[in-house]
C-alpha cells in the first residue's frame, strides 16, 4: 500500500503561495533568494524517486505541465517528473486539457479515488504545492507523511498552508535538518 505524502515550500510564517513566481503575486518567487545546497537538492530527489506517481490540484497541474516538458538539462529529476503517472484532482479540468504525459483526472469522490490510488499503489503518492488540495487531504486524514522546506523568510501576507483546517492533525517529527542558507527540512509522519 502506498503512501500520501506532501511535500512544500513554505516561509517561517506559513505561506505558501508562489514560491517560484510563476504566478505573480506581491511575493513571488521567494523560494529563489536562497540556495538549498547538496543537502536540499537531495532532499527533493530522494522525495521524487520513492515516488511511483504524483497527486496535484489543477492550478499546480497547469503550472507542472506548462515548465516541466519543455525543460532541458534536468537530467533524472526532469525525467522521472515527465514519466511518472500524475493525477490531477479536477472539477474543472477537461481530458483534452490534461496533456502531460500519463495524466488521469480525478473528478469524483476525493476519498475513494485516492484510497484506491494507495491501495494499488507500491510507492509514494507525492503531492506537491495544491495548497487547497492539500488542505482536502489533510481534513479527510488521508496525510501519511508532511515534507517540510521551511525558508528564513517572513512575508506576512499571502496564502498559507494550514488555514482554516477543521480538525486538530497529531503529527510526529521524524526528520529534521538544515540545508543551504538556513533552510529547514522537516519530515512530519501523522500520528
Amino acid at each position: 500500500m502506498g503512501r500520501l505524502v506532501v511535500s512544500e515550500f513554505v516561509t517561517l510564517d506559513g505561506v505558501m503561495e508562489d514560491p517560484g513566481g510563476a504566478h505573480g503575486t506581491k511575493h513571488g518567487g521567494w523560494s529563489f533568494q536562497f540556495d538549498r545546497g547538496p543537502v536540499g537538492d537531495t532532499f527533493k530527489f530522494d522525495e521524487l524517486l520513492a515516488a511511483e506517481s504524483h497527486l496535484l490540484g489543477r492550478v499546480t497541474y497547469q503550472g507542472f505541465a506548462a515548465a516541466w516538458p519543455t525543460m532541458e538539462g534536468t537530467g533524472e529529476f526532469g525525467e522521472r517528473m515527465n514519466s511518472m503517472p500524475k493525477y490531477v484532482v479536477s472539477s474543472t479540468l477537461t481530458d483534452a486539457e490534461a496533456t502531460w504525459a500519463d495524466t488521469t483526472v480525478i473528478r469524483g469522490d476525493i476519498r475513494a479515488e485516492v484510497m484506491q490510488l494507495k491501495v494499488e499503489s507500491g510507492g509514494d503518492i507525492l503531492v506537491q504545492g495544491s495548497g487547497q488540495l492539500a488542505r482536502t487531504l489533510i481534513e479527510l486524514g488521508l496525510v501519511d507523511e508532511y515534507h517540510l522546506m521551511v525558508f528564513p523568510i517572513i512575508l506576512g501576507s499571502g496564502k498559507r498552508l494550514f488555514p482554516g483546517v477543521a480538525e486538530a492533525a497529531p503529527v510526529t517529527l521524524t526528520e529534521a535538518t538544515t540545508a543551504g542558507g538556513g533552510i529547514l527540512l522537516l519530515t512530519y509522519q501523522s500520528a
